[in-house]
């Protein structure tokens, strides 16, 4: 899991720039204020509208798109999957030759960034065709076992449109496959960073702080306490972080000169955000004080990493500073507005257990009740 911010800049030779020992020329102030403010916004982007589709998600009935619901359990165990699986990597470049290992990373991730920008992009292309379009239903069905015993492995429903989106986002897939370059890469990362906002869902506000302390803990560690972290996310060639070269204003397109910022930063935070959106909804009121102030929380702390890094010329685990603000900000308000009780009492549970959503239901809707008698009071 790649959640640093790093900035190769200042005439070091990293990863995607010249390999014969020889340095870059130094970025220019408007070129490294350009990297930095297009990367806030691409962090953004997925972000919000993800917390947005996360709504539709946890509301519709299309097994497609039923959310991945996170427990406690699961937040406990991530940090530690995680930094497995980080040290893991880690060896494998150490141990095994680098291009051998990029390229099945390439082809692993090339199928699913086809399959991650076709989802994101199908809602906004829906708009694009005329109503005369010959738009065809299908199911993907793969089912085991016969009778009464018969269990649903993959149930997947899809139209035309989507497989028009699935050609389109093939050519993305294309282009980064043979080319690798930093836009094909974003578009990926953007896909992923949205797809996973919007289907990784955190049951409740106490399993949202123990992941994001866990992985806070995890993101320090990792950068601070050894180079694993940088390493692998400049050995790493697929679309895990966001780019965006320094000295596109010297050399165009073909800028080679990347600050990047990992897609941990964005999810982690982001699944925090779009619960909170959640909550605001179930409050039945028309302000989102919640989803608003965990948003504006998170450009700061992601504006204070910036800052930070440009100061001391270092990377750095955003998770620092994006968890305290992503945290503190909504707790310090629900404090200010007596409802802490109701933002940890509220529960979602996973769509596909039925009795689970149940007894979260009647639970949320018990919060909420006792949270308007305090107010009647």
């Amino acid at each position: 899991m790649d959640s640093a911010l790093s900035d190769p800049h200042n005439g070091s030779a990293e990863a995607g720039g010249p390999a014969n020992g020889t340095t870059r020329p130094p970025s220019t102030p408007e070129g490294i204020a350009l990297a930095y403010g297009s990367l806030l916004l691409m962090a953004l982007l997925p972000i919000f509208f993800g917390a947005l589709r996360s709504v539709r998600c946890a509301r519709g009935k299309n097994s497609s798109d039923m959310p991945e619901t996170i427990t406690s359990r699961d937040a406990a165990r991530f940090p530690i999957i995680a930094s497995c699986t980080l040290l893991g990597l880690y060896l494998f470049f150490k141990i095994f030759s680098q291009e051998y290992i990029n390229l099945l990373l390439s082809m692993y991730f090339f199928v699913l960034g086809i399959l991650a920008l076709s989802h994101t992009i199908s809602p906004f292309m829906n708009k694009f065709f005329p109503a005369s379009f010959p738009n065809r239903q299908y199911q993907l069905l793969f089912t085991q076992g016969s009778g009464e015993n018969k269990e649903e492995i993959i149930n997947y429903e899809f139209d035309t449109k989507d497989l028009v989106c699935l050609g389109l986002s093939s050519i993305v897939g294309v282009w980064y496959l043979l080319r690798k370059h930093w836009i094909a890469n974003n578009l990926f990362g953007l896909a992923f960073s949205l797809n996973g906002v919007e289907l990784l869902h955190l049951n409740n506000v106490s399993t949202g702080c123990i992941l994001l302390g866990g992985l806070f803990i995890y993101d320090v560690f990792w950068v601070f306490g050894t180079n694993v972290m940088v390493t692998v996310a400049k050995s790493f060639e697929a679309p895990i972080k966001l780019v965006f070269p320094q000295d596109l204003l010297e050399k165009g397109l073909e800028a080679d000169n990347f600050a990047m910022l990992g897609l941990g930063d964005i999810v982690i935070p982001g699944i925090f955000i779009a619960l909170l959106l959640r909550f605001d909804i179930s409050l039945k009121k028309d302000t989102h004080t919640y989803f608003y102030t965990s948003f504006a929380a998170y450009i700061f702390g992601l504006g204070l990493t910036i800052f930070i890094m440009h100061v001391f010329k270092h990377a750095q685990p955003a998770l620092l500073y994006l968890v305290p603000a992503c945290v503190g900000f909504p707790v310090l308000v629900a404090l200010a507005k007596g409802e802490v009780t109701e933002m940890f009492s509220y529960e979602e549970s996973n769509p596909k257990d039925p009795a689970a959503a149940t007894e979260s239901k009647e639970a949320t809707e018990a919060s909420t009740s006792k949270g308007l008698e305090k107010k009647e009071k």
